[in-house]
């Protein structure tokens, strides 16, 4: 809606630079008039007896000239203002929902209309009065008193996308919200897609938990850690890659169902699909393997999308995607065999022969990589970007997955999926190891390719493996990139359009 008192945010020029100064030095003396007339133009508190949806929730069809006779007391930001003689209008914006106030000057009282005329587009004020239809039909709320609760001492810009700094969205949240629609549905989305994770997972019997953000040692994931450090105890710590360990520590102690929605971080590159900063969540089950896992991941995504948006039919980018039917299952063998027309491919090949395909498919390669390694390099390049519909890519090679269990009929692979949906990754599992020795070999394995030069690579935890030692019982255990989820239910392809806060280079 524009503004016809208040100019549009200036782009950042030095003459419009100036002029952003000149308007906030105009309300900066509006303020000084208000505290010499009395008026304090930050309270401290006030009592609204509705929300602004709720007035037009209850009054949604009266008929133009309407006297209700109702006193209500509301609240909002002044996001628009006009004059018409002695008549003002201004329009409250309260989460997104908008209510005209109007305003003849004679009906205000006395500090209500020496008020009036200095507010601002960006101010949030409260108004007592009668709730009405006016004879054009907007509904309205006549105030016999005005309050100023917040003197904006900055402009708004009353049309956000003509600004040519696209990235202050991202920089200046608290703007985008005011102003942008869209933006407050993604984030009423992830809301309601968060709730609906933790009621199915509740609902199952899973307790939520929390661990720790400081790890003594960085494990969980193949990812290079942040690094901090802790001046009481002179040591090191790093923020978590993955709770992953610590859950099923839990799990060693005896709980059955546990689940976290966490804040991890990974030091690695920032892209439309990754922030450094990121939610996951991830749930562990005792007795389970990684099929009953699949239908669990099944299950989530569909309350998710039913909860968020009431359809299980979603559109992403301009092409349908369904969560409605049983969600496809294929090897990872088996999808790159079919894209590179090999049948013969298999984790039994010679290495180099390995490495000539990678290489006639522009796979690069690098000369540490076993089979399994080159295998997944090829699925990745050729593959997983064309999984457009929901589907579980199963049985990842033992090299990649230090922390799946080994299959139970290839010892080749692990019992682990990941969840292609839009041509990414939105959920990994496994079929847990549970096996300490099996763990602490691959741990070192590990740990020898850290040595050799390999940041990503994992770390021996031998708290991790004395928890294992204890004995676990069959576990499958998920994880869900949330961050991806919100960006396939809202239709962005932005990953910052779905973090309110997304890491941003330094101003300047």
């Amino acid at each position: 809606m524009t503004d016809d008192a208040t100019p549009e945010l200036p782009e950042p020029t030095r003459e419009g630079e100036s002029k952003l100064d000149e308007i906030v030095a105009t309300r900066r003396a509006k303020v000084a008039q208000l505290r010499e007339a009395g008026v304090e133009p930050y309270p401290v508190r006030f009592a609204p007896s509705v929300t602004v949806a709720q007035v037009r929730e209850r009054y949604p069809d009266l008929e133009p000239g309407t006297e209700t006779g109702d006193e209500v007391t509301v609240a909002g930001r002044v996001v628009a203002k006009r004059e018409m003689g002695r008549l003002r209008f201004l329009v409250v914006r309260e989460d997104g929902q908008d209510l005209q106030l109007f305003c003849p000057v004679k009906a205000l009282d006395g500090p209500s209309r020496e008020l009036v005329d200095l507010l601002d587009v960006g101010d949030w004020v409260g108004a007592t009065g009668e709730v009405l239809a006016t004879k054009t039909g907007e509904l309205s709320v006549k105030p016999a008193t005005l309050t100023l609760l917040g003197k904006g001492l900055r402009p708004l810009p009353s049309s956000w996308y003509g600004l040519s700094d696209t990235e202050a969205r991202f920089r200046q949240r608290e703007l985008d919200l005011t102003v942008n629609a869209d933006a407050r549905r993604v984030f009423t989305i992830r809301a309601r897609a968060l709730k609906a994770l933790r009621a199915e997972l509740d609902e199952r019997g899973y307790v939520e938990v929390e661990t720790p953000m400081l790890h003594p040692i960085p494990g969980g994931a193949a990812a290079k850690p942040f690094v901090t450090h802790h001046n009481a105890l002179d040591t090191d710590l790093y923020l978590r890659i993955a709770p992953e360990l610590y859950l099923k520590r839990l799990i060693a102690g005896g709980m059955r169902r546990v689940y976290e929605i966490n804040r991890s971080f990974r030091n690695e590159g920032m892209s439309p699909r990754h922030n450094p900063e990121f939610t996951m969540l991830e749930s562990y089950e005792a007795y389970a393997d990684y099929h009953d896992v699949m239908d669990l991941t099944e299950a989530l995504f569909r309350r998710a999308a039913n909860e968020a948006l009431g359809t299980l039919e979603l559109t992403y980018q301009g092409r349908p995607v369904s969560l409605a039917g049983p969600f496809r299952r294929a090897s990872l063998l088996d999808l790159t065999r079919e894209a590179t027309g090999r049948d013969d491919l298999s984790y039994e090949l010679p290495v180099d022969e390995l490495r000539k395909l990678c290489r006639e498919h522009e796979v690069p390669v690098e000369d540490a990589w076993g089979a399994g390694k080159l295998v997944l390099e090829l699925y990745e390049a050729l593959v997983e970007h064309t999984l457009w519909d929901p589907t579980f890519v199963i049985d990842y090679p033992v090299e990649v997955s230090p922390l799946a269990r080994r299959h139970r009929a290839d010892p080749h692979v692990t019992e682990r999926f990941e969840l292609i949906l839009v041509g990414r990754e939105h959920a990994n599992a496994f079929s847990e190891l549970i096996d300490p020795d099996d763990q602490r070999s691959r741990l070192e394995a590990q740990a020898r390719a850290k040595a050799a030069g390999d940041e990503e690579a994992m770390v021996v935890d031998d708290a991790y493996l004395r928890a294992m030692e204890l004995g676990m019982p069959p576990t499958g255990g998920l994880g869900i990139g949330v961050d991806r989820l919100v960006m396939l239910l809202a239709d962005v392809a932005n990953i910052r359009d779905v973090i309110l806060f997304p890491t941003l280079r330094p101003e300047g």
